[in-house]
């Protein structure tokens, strides 16, 4: 087991802002959040999990320059780190051993 937990909406944002790379910032990830998950998520909500998974190393995040599209105003950019690749590719690997452990007698009814 690891020493790492993650929630499930954590490993879902974590998963988010690899997919989506060098364009992460908050409205990008809900959109992608959504699309592929068919499931709203709240501004909010986001933030607050972005903000944890930054403080525990998962994450680091840089703002972009400012543009006239939204009146100056920087978008803040997360990404992933070194750590947070290492905790998902353990969370993974927990998750697969708990599939493959299901006999397959379940899934054959």
């Amino acid at each position: 087991m690891s020493k790492h937990h993650l929630g499930e909406f954590e490993e879902i944002v974590l998963l988010t802002v690899a997919i989506l790379h060098d364009e992460a910032y908050g409205i990008a990830i809900i959109d992608e959040m959504e699309n592929r998950l068919e499931r709203k998520v709240s501004i909010g909500a986001l933030q607050t999990v972005l903000r944890r998974l930054e403080k525990k190393g998962y994450l680091t995040s840089k703002f972009g320059e400012a543009t006239q599209v939204r009146g100056g105003k920087r978008k803040r950019y997360f990404f992933i780190t070194a750590f947070g690749k290492k905790v998902l590719a353990e969370v993974k690997e927990q998750r697969l051993a708990l599939w493959n452990a299901i006999p397959r007698i379940v899934f054959n009814n």
